[in-house]
């Protein structure tokens, strides 16, 4: 897993390099997972987020990001949180950490496990991804 650079011409562009290392860490790895633009916010709740889950725990040795992206999926799906899962499936897509087929599986094994309620949402957030990003 390689370690994000504040390189002026990374795909970040260096946007962040006025900013505390451990803060342009973290954004560029939130960047790296969501797959959208991120700016600098502020409070607390903020700072966790980036300094300390994007900028330390996302950058951990051991998972790559797709390793923790499936996890986190598994959690969200499990406990009924689609609304993050609308989020973080579109960015496996992107990604291509995840593709049709394996998000797919995904949601079988999930109906299995977590419900079938609850795996009829998170079908519903994958074809929609899915959907969505066949028309990109």
């Amino acid at each position: 897993m390689s370690e994000p650079t504040s390189d002026p011409t990374s795909p970040q562009g260096g946007k962040f390099d006025d900013l505390p290392e451990l803060r342009r860490r973290g954004l560029e790895k939130m960047e790296e997972v969501y797959g959208f633009e991120m700016t600098d916010g502020q409070g607390d709740f903020f700072r966790y987020t980036a300094d300390h889950l994007f900028a330390d725990i996302w950058n951990r040795p051991g998972l790559s990001n797709r390793d923790r992206r499936l996890l986190l999926i598994g959690m969200l799906a499990g406990s009924n949180q689609t609304d993050v899962l609308s989020i973080q499936v579109p960015a496996a897509l992107a990604a291509e950490e995840l593709d049709a087929e394996a998000l797919r599986e995904i949601t079988i094994l999930v109906c299995h496990y977590a419900g079938w309620p609850i795996g009829s949402r998170v079908n519903q957030v994958v074809e929609e991804s899915i959907a969505r990003a066949s028309k990109a």
